[in-house]
């Protein structure tokens, strides 16, 4: 049996791994033609540190994360996509309100792109926020090794200035004892099973517990993203003092603090915070961001605050919103979705490709998650509307394990978790749900074309969990 990496050992090496850094600043290179580059191609990078082995990564210009990607909002993005993986690959921007064509949906909104191809991918970003882009074709392997990076839309009067924004992309990967990433349990029917790939090594931005440097006393923006296959983190806001700002990239109206002092993150979603460190006592301190989803804390990242001759900043009370319409519940169609399968689930009465499934097809099919009874994409649309209509979808969780479901071409707004009606209606492109819960979500569908809606834990939606919509 292969071992891994265990908690312990991350630890002991991480602390050590990097002196005090500043935050990188990412982007990438333009073109002659104004277009930017964008090349898909395996990069050795070692991820436990020196001692260790490297892992020959899939890396968007070999960078972990991918270079950042940084818009105006309104602005016109033109990437030309070159695909030097030995298999084929497209690339999705996640949380975009985009045109159908330039979703890059693998088999939907587009075809794969070659090994050796190019696609120009050439859309308008309509909304600030934080975002990212991920590949979409074999997402639970090509994820899984590295192909994703941020994409971050600034607002016309930014929240912080540039120098104060950061993006904090956290991932967890699974290594081998020797620190290598553990290719044979790509495709592991466990996995696919039960909770989806968990990692057992966590980096933020490519690196084991890095430490970064704040000066006292000043507003900064961290903009989280979980890059993860399959799990949900639970942030600690508690150790950072943090406020929260937004979540998938829409700022609420104004701040404001976790009652549970945490806050869990999906993969796939984003979480953006304030944070405005406290002066020293001495020339300088210390303090964690901490992931603490099994009870004990887990720090993945240090700042190191230090004295500054800046006063206090004062902290924003308003922030800047992106116009979007909410649904119309009165006229709104309602779709239900059930969701079963999975391990300790119900995994008969599953129809995959127009056929039902027999128990023993299930390991040859890896088929094993259903949504309304159906596996994968079946032949017609979950719903089909017409532009402008609300739709009021009503998620039924009957599965043993949670789920972070993504709605592609648009953003909702959670009404209800198990019949109580949230006070707080956030706009959100990705839902967790947990297991035997109820949520209803509601959204305007006024972006023509054909859109997935999947879970993204990663394993999941390759073992069933996706289906689509369709906007005429």
């Amino acid at each position: 049996m292969v071992k891994y990496l265990n908690r312990r050992k991350m630890l002991a090496i991480g602390a050590s791994a990097l002196a005090a850094t500043k935050i990188p600043g990412l982007a990438l290179a333009k073109q002659a033609d104004g277009s930017f580059e964008l090349r898909a191609a395996k990069n050795p990078k070692k991820l436990a540190g020196s001692n260790f082995a490297a892992s020959d990564l899939w890396l968007y210009n070999g960078e972990s994360p991918g270079p950042e990607i940084r818009l105006k909002q309104g602005q016109r993005a033109q990437i030309r996509f070159i695909n030097e993986l030995d298999q084929p690959t497209s690339v999705h921007w996640h949380g975009i309100r985009i045109d159908n064509a330039m979703d890059g949906v693998s088999g939907l909104t587009q075809d794969p792109v070659a090994p050796g191809g190019t696609f120009d991918y050439d859309f308008v970003v309509p909304d600030s926020g934080t975002f990212w882009y991920h590949a979409h074709h074999s997402s639970w392997e090509q994820v899984a090794r590295g192909l994703y990076g941020p994409l971050i839309v600034e607002e016309a009067n930014p929240v912080v200035d540039r120098r104060h924004d950061f993006t904090l992309v956290i991932d967890d990967w699974r290594l081998a004892d020797n620190g290598d990433l553990h290719l044979p349990s790509f495709g592991s029917l466990m996995d696919w099973s039960h909770a989806g790939r968990l990692g057992n090594w966590l980096t933020v931005n490519g690196q084991s517990q890095p430490r970064f440097q704040l000066n006292a006393g000043e507003n900064y923006r961290l903009r989280l993203i979980n890059a993860s296959n399959a799990r949900i983190l639970k942030i600690d806001l508690k150790a950072m003092d943090a406020e929260l700002l937004g979540t998938d990239g829409f700022l609420f109206k104004k701040p404001r603090t976790a009652p549970s002092g945490h806050v869990d993150i999906a993969p796939a979603q984003r979480l953006d915070l304030l944070i405005n460190p406290q002066r020293p006592d001495n020339n300088s301190q210390v303090f964690p961001l901490q992931e603490i989803s099994a009870g004990e804390p887990l720090k993945i990242a240090d700042f190191v605050v230090a004295n500054s001759k800046t006063t206090r900043q004062i902290k924003p009370t308003i922030l800047p919103q992106n116009d979007i319409e909410p649904a119309s519940i009165g006229d709104a169609i309602r779709v239900p979705l059930l969701m079963t399968g999975g391990a300790m689930g119900q995994l008969d009465n599953i129809t995959y490709q127009g056929n039902l499934l027999e128990r023993s097809d299930l390991q040859r099919t890896k088929q094993l998650w259903a949504f309304n009874g159906t596996a994968n994409l079946a032949g017609s649309p979950l719903f089909a509307v017409k532009r402008g209509q609300s739709v009021v979808l009503e998620a039924e969780n009957q599965t043993a394990w949670p789920h972070a479901m993504h709605i592609h071409g648009h953003h909702f707004q959670i009404l209800s978790r198990n019949g109580v009606h949230l006070q707080n209606k956030d706009w959100r492109d990705t839902f967790i749900i947990d297991r035997d819960e109820k949520v209803v979500v509601a959204f305007v569908a006024d972006n023509p074309g054909k859109w997935l809606l999947h879970c993204h834990m990663l394993e999941h939606a390759a073992a069933g969990m996706r289906t689509r919509f369709d906007v005429a």
